[in-house]
Order: C-alpha cells, then sequence, then structure tokens
C-alpha cells in the first residue's frame, strides 16, 4: 500500500484496522462497489481524508450523512485524533446492517464517533459545524438536508461527480447559496463544494 497520509502511526494503524474490517464484511452487507475494493485506499480512504483537509478546522461537531461504510464519515472520526478536531462526530444511516458495520469499526478503532440508525429528513437538526455526504443524492436534495442539520455558520462539504455543473444549475434554480470549488486530488472531473449559507429561494 503505497498511500502518503499526513497522520501519526497511531491514525494510520486505525484506518489499516477500517479497511481490514470493511474487507471482511463487504462481501455480507455490499458497503462499497466490489469493483472498488481493490482500490479502497485511493478511491475511498484517501477521497475521504481529501474531505478532511478542507474543513476549517477546528470543527466542533461534524455529521455524516448517509455514512453507509463510514466514507469519508469514519476516516473523519479517525484522523480527528490527532488534532482534536472535530471533538464530535455523527454518522447518520438508515440501514441498520451499515450501522452495525459503524459501530464495529468505531468500537474496534476507538473512535470518537455517534451513529444514528435514523432517516435524516426526520431527524431533529444536528446543528452540525461541518456536514458532509459522499455518493448520496443530488446537490439540490443535498441542500434541503443542509437546511436542516447544518448551523447557521456551519459548512456543507459536498463531493461531486462529472455532472456536478448540471446539479449546480438545478439547485441554484431553488436554493441561495454560497459555494467555493475544489478539484478532487483522488479522481480527474470530480470536484468538491464547499457550502455556506444556505436558504431557500
Amino acid at each position: 500500500m503505497s498511500v502518503a497520509l499526513n497522520v501519526s502511526r497511531e491514525t494510520m494503524d486505525r484506518l489499516e484496522t477500517y479497511a481490514e474490517l470493511l474487507r471482511k464484511w463487504n462481501p455480507k452487507i455490499n458497503l462499497v462497489s466490489k469493483s472498488t475494493i481493490d482500490d479502497l485506499w485511493s478511491r475511498h480512504i484517501m477521497d475521504s481524508a481529501q474531505i478532511y483537509s478542507l474543513a476549517p478546522h477546528t470543527v466542533g461537531h461534524w455529521a455524516d450523512l448517509g455514512s453507509g461504510g463510514g466514507f469519508p464519515g469514519l476516516v473523519i472520526a479517525i484522523m480527528a485524533a490527532d488534532q482534536n478536531s472535530p471533538q464530535k462526530t455523527t454518522l447518520v444511516e438508515s440501514d441498520a446492517r451499515k450501522c452495525a458495520f459503524l459501530r464495529t469499526v468505531i468500537r474496534e478503532t476507538e473512535a470518537n464517533a455517534v451513529v444514528l440508525n435514523e432517516r435524516i429528513e426526520t431527524l431533529p437538526s444536528l446543528a452540525a459545524d461541518i456536514l458532509s455526504a459522499r455518493a448520496l443524492g443530488s446537490l439540490e436534495l443535498l441542500l434541503s438536508f443542509a437546511d436542516r442539520h447544518l448551523a447557521k455558520t456551519g459548512t456543507a462539504i459536498f463531493p461531486k461527480g462529472a455532472s456536478w455543473e448540471k446539479e449546480l444549475a438545478d439547485a441554484q434554480s431553488k436554493w441561495k447559496f454560497d459555494y467555493q470549488l475544489v478539484k478532487s486530488e483522488t479522481e480527474s472531473g470530480p470536484v468538491i463544494m464547499k457550502i455556506t449559507g444556505v436558504s431557500r429561494v
């Protein structure tokens, strides 16, 4: 594994434990696409680590929506140990089996995170300082979640695929928001959107 991550040896060990658990559980509950499991570090872990690096640290509460196999939320929670940021990580996932996996990784890696087995749209506001969601839905949908769960002064960080320009145009017809685009370091085409000031048009 040739991945350069600017983390402590302890954090790297925890990330390796996470990767092992994911490989073990994946055939049973399909946490990530089988075609990407061989590129687990670049496609999922490094991709999540770059989201962590874009946040304005120090972060109080980071909430990750639709956490699934834990990207980026679990990576965020594991990396938090080095800088004590975020101080609290909440992973929201509606699939009980995926929640069982997330809780297993949290226990094995001693990550500071809680898992909520809830639906995003019915959960009371999380008032998160940072809100992330990866491969969860359209930007328009994600902004509706941000409107509910992001603190007024908070930042949403959403990685988006190659069709991001159309998603952005569609979202701007329904929502007002400020955004900054960052090119993905792990793939060409996708971008990461940093969004603030979300409100309905």
